[in-house]
């Protein structure tokens, strides 16, 4: 058997990878972690609106609760790119009307 974090082969009874000390026996898991794994809406609008507290939790729920960490890294991911695009929308409006107000206004300088 090999393991799925480093790839070095293991005893097929090993429940434990010797080199990166990985869990590598699903079965053997905690079953409450099963339990309290679930898609959460409320982590993915946390995560939309503060991307950076979406990503720690992301990061720190990754190998425990999939499915919460995915939902977190998603609402992240979408605010990060709402924010981006929103900030480059306001760039441009505001160059656009920097524009019309020198344009209307041929003699000031700005």
């Amino acid at each position: 058997m090999f393991c799925r974090n480093c790839g070095s082969e293991i005893d097929d009874r090993a429940e434990i990878c010797p080199k990166c000390g990985v869990r590598v026996n699903p079965q053997s898991a905690s079953p409450t972690h099963a339990n309290d794994d679930a898609p959460n809406a409320g982590f993915a609008v946390l995560g939309f609106f503060f991307p950076l507290i979406g990503l720690i939790l992301y990061l720190v729920w990754k190998a425990d609760y999939p499915l919460k960490a995915k939902s977190c890294g998603k609402g992240a991911l979408i605010g990060f790119i709402v924010g981006i695009v929103l900030s480059i929308l306001y760039v441009v409006i505001i160059v656009a009307a920097a524009g019309c107000i020198a344009a209307n206004n041929p003699g000031t300088y700005y």
